[in-house]
């Protein structure tokens, strides 16, 4: 490439990148964790060390530049004649939304280097995303990188610390759903110590659910429909000591139009009175899962088997759904 064009290259890519982000907001909310937005970059865009005007300045040569030395002014070297590996470790620093939508449009040269496979497995080695383990198995960095930036738990208010917030009432009898703080009476507390609260059902039944809308969080729909990648499903639930209950959870996997593609249906478990009140976990992995999923449903809930007046039925808390790499990192 020219160097003149190289140069207005550089000056202008973050304008552009700008414009094209506009209009694919979809994108954009693919890595929303990153630090610096396309906005910030107009005006300072940072490499390791360097401005972006001071990348320029390397571009035009020395001749714009003063010597350090007393000596005669010698030519600096541009940025596009770095080594193809010190060029991949200044690029990894760079988030990699900015790398996707602004760094790609600079020039052939630096698009080549933001799609190579080395280029994202060092941003995991930083990220501390990658094991030596992974070699053999993950056959795409880019894809594996942005799955692990984006993995969290897509169920809002899973610990009811916002009160019924975020959940649908499906079904709402007996004395009604109700919010108790753990251990709660004849209970025990769940393994993990960050959990505080709790959900319980009645004598009658007692449902809740969530509709999770995966653009909404990142997940575009090619992606999901070419990559597949894995979706795991995880709910806690306990009985009281003196009374046995009944416990039921059903996740679905919708189209665009809501048609069910893929479900986990497991048979009701029933406990009885007098158990060990001891939490205990379900869990379940999608895989392979047909192209066009669109919505998670997760829908959870119970009664107790008495059919006592006040809240004896199931507790559920701490439920999750993640997608991506079954990695721990």
């Amino acid at each position: 490439m020219h160097r003149d064009t190289a140069f207005m290259s550089a000056e202008s890519w973050c304008w552009e990148a700008a414009e094209i982000a506009a209009n694919q907001m979809d994108t954009a909310k693919l890595l929303r964790n990153d630090s610096l937005s396309l906005g910030e970059m107009r005006t300072e865009v940072k490499y390791p060390g360097m401005q972006l005007n001071k990348i320029q300045s390397s571009a035009r040569g020395a001749a714009d530049l003063p010597s350090r030395s007393c000596g005669p002014q010698t030519a600096m070297t541009s940025i596009a004649d770095l080594p193809e590996d010190v060029l991949v470790e200044l690029l990894s620093l760079l988030p990699a939304r900015d790398l996707l939508r602004s760094c790609r449009l600079v020039c052939t040269q630096w698009r080549y280097v933001v799609d190579l496979t080395t280029l994202w497995k060092r941003k995991c080695q930083r990220d501390g995303f990658y094991r030596q383990s992974l070699d053999r198995s993950v056959s795409d960095w880019k894809i594996f990188y942005m799955l692990c930036q984006l993995k969290r738990n897509l169920i809002k208010n899973p610990c009811a610390e916002e009160n019924f917030q975020h959940w649908t009432l499906d079904q709402n009898e007996g004395d009604r759903w109700k919010i108790e703080d753990l251990p709660g009476a004849h209970g025990n507390n769940p393994p993990d110590p960050a959990v505080r609260k709790y959900f319980v059902t009645s004598f009658r039944p007692c449902v809740k659910s969530q509709l999770i809308t995966l653009k909404n969080e990142g997940y575009w729909n090619q992606l999901m429909d070419e990559k597949r990648p894995e979706i795991t499903v995880k709910d806690w639930y306990a009985a009281r000591f003196d009374c046995g209950c009944r416990y039921e959870l059903s996740v679905r996997l919708l189209s665009e139009d809501y048609i069910v593609l893929e479900e986990f249906h497991p048979e009701p478990v029933v406990i009885e009175q007098w158990s060990d009140a001891r939490w205990r976990e379900i869990s379940h992995t999608f895989q392979n899962y047909p192209a066009g999923v669109r919505y998670i449903m997760f829908q959870h809930g119970g009664q107790d088997t008495q059919y006592w007046a006040g809240w004896y039925g199931i507790r559920v808390t701490n439920s999750s759904i993640t997608i991506g790499p079954q990695t721990s990192f």
